[in-house]
């Protein structure tokens, strides 16, 4: 295997495996509906215009593993090495992310209710949530705290949607929504981001079945 310089085989070992191990847990979720969905973990040393990370293949099942499921991209989301695997198409969302945030993880899920939510509140920009206790997953802990998800236009040409990234991401929600599509959730490293998508996601639910009771 071609590796970029300064990192280590271990480490790519190790990222794939961490890989592999939220995707089955996801997999079981119901998250990945028809292969869709992404996941990335960031491998090696950081700079705004020079990182690699681990990205989920295109067009693979999520739910089963094989030796082709991921592979290592560049801060312009292309392949380190010469390869018959496609990264994701959302994969320039991805680069943009670790841009501007400097994160370690992202991941990337299609659920109905994130799907829902980004509709109804699509015209605001935002998706509202207020005094949720799961608020405090994203270390807000004033008391009745609110946030505002930002939710940008699901484009059909990913660079016009990449181009919108930097400006969206608020620096204290780790995750942006992509209007009747998905939700990005990241954090310093897997384990984080998993927790951002997980609070996201409960408190999407929570949302829409507080406006049906509600409304």
């Amino acid at each position: 295997m071609t590796r970029p310089s300064g990192i280590t085989l271990e480490q790519i070992q190790a990222a794939f495996a961490e890989l592999r191990e939220v995707k089955l847990e996801f997999a079981l979720k119901g998250w990945f509906p028809g292969t869709s969905g992404n996941l990335s973990v960031r491998v090696g040393s950081f700079e705004p215009d020079s990182f690699t990370f681990a990205v989920t293949a295109s067009g693979k099942d999520k739910s089963k593993n094989t030796p082709e499921d991921f592979l290592l991209v560049d801060a312009l989301g292309k392949p380190t090495e010469p390869t018959q695997l496609k990264p994701s198409a959302e994969t320039l969302i991805h680069c943009e992310i670790y841009k501007a945030t400097g994160c370690g993880a992202i991941f990337h899920v299609h659920t109905v209710y994130n799907n829902i939510v980004s509709e109804y509140d699509g015209e605001l920009g935002y998706v509202p949530i207020e005094s949720v206790e799961l608020i405090k997953a994203f270390n807000i802990w004033e008391e009745n705290a609110s946030i505002q998800v930002p939710v940008l236009p699901n484009y059909a040409e990913i660079p016009k949607i990449a181009e919108l990234v930097a400006g969206a991401i608020k620096p204290r929600i780790p995750g942006i929504l992509l209007r009747n599509h998905g939700i990005y959730a990241w954090g310093a490293n897997a384990f984080e981001a998993k927790r951002h998508l997980e609070a996201f996601e409960f408190l999407f639910e929570h949302r829409y079945k507080y406006l049906l009771l509600t409304k």
